[in-house]
């Protein structure tokens, strides 16, 4: 007889649990599958690409974002890391694959810039708490089960200084990814690949931070010079408070 939840980590972990045929898309666990996704770098993954996210390049030209400490969650090779570093950013960046990882610190190198690339669980990883101006997403929340958004929200109380920024590309609803509700995903049991968003849902989410745009990612052409696909929503989120210098 098991009588093993006490804290809130416990619910949690219990209900990581119920997504077990699921379970190595996006657990703490993961490793070996996004290892296997990443082992082919001639795949014709549209995001293998080395460019930056057309959104966060054009946050950038408006003056939106501007230099400071950056993390990228879920930062696969790095493409959005390695542009951020490219510009006087301070860049940590993670993700569960040790394959994609060294791919970024590959990169990195080739483009001589200088980025920390941490490997491992974005919950668990060792980062220095209220140190960053921002934190940039481009597919790691869609991948997370409904429960792990209280964990991602704490993880942005944890790690965001006052006044900082989230800028995020996810699944929009009606282009890719599930649209099934919250609670039918537990009653399957998996996340069918993803889970799409609509920007009135992430407004929620993140209601307690000032929406400053959100919008469909521009598509872009094979020989732009940044990265864009239509099934993508993106958008951009400023934590209550005043930013001091970093």
């Amino acid at each position: 007889m098991n009588r093993d939840i006490r804290t809130a980590d416990d619910v949690l972990s219990m209900l990581d649990r119920l997504f077990a045929e699921d379970a190595d898309r996006w657990t703490p666990n993961a490793a070996t599958w996004w290892d296997t996704f990443y082992s082919d770098r001639s795949t014709q993954i549209p995001f293998f690409v080395a460019k930056p996210d057309e959104s966060l390049v054009s946050y950038l030209e408006r003056g939106l974002i501007t230099p400071g400490r950056a993390l990228d969650l879920g930062c696969g090779p790095g493409r959005n890391a390695i542009h951020l570093a490219s510009l006087g950013f301070e860049v940590d960046a993670v993700d569960l694959s040790p394959a994609a990882v060294t791919w970024g610190e590959e990169r990195a190198r080739e483009a001589g810039v200088e980025a920390r690339f941490h490997c491992g669980d974005i919950f668990s990883v060792a980062l220095p708490p209220g140190q960053y101006d921002l934190v940039y997403d481009s597919g790691c929340l869609h991948h997370l089960p409904p429960h792990r958004r209280v964990s991602y929200l704490g993880l942005l109380d944890r790690l965001l200084v006052p006044g900082g920024q989230l800028a995020l590309t996810c699944f929009a609803a009606g282009a890719m990814g599930s649209e099934l509700s919250d609670e039918e995903f537990y009653r399957q049991g998996r996340l069918d690949g993803g889970l799409a968003y609509t920007p009135e849902a992430l407004r929620w989410i993140f209601s307690d931070f000032t929406e400053i745009e959100s919008r469909p990612m521009r598509e872009q052409s094979p020989d732009a010079p940044v990265f864009g696909v239509p099934f993508l929503l993106t958008a951009l989120f400023r934590r209550p408070g005043t930013t001091t210098a970093s």
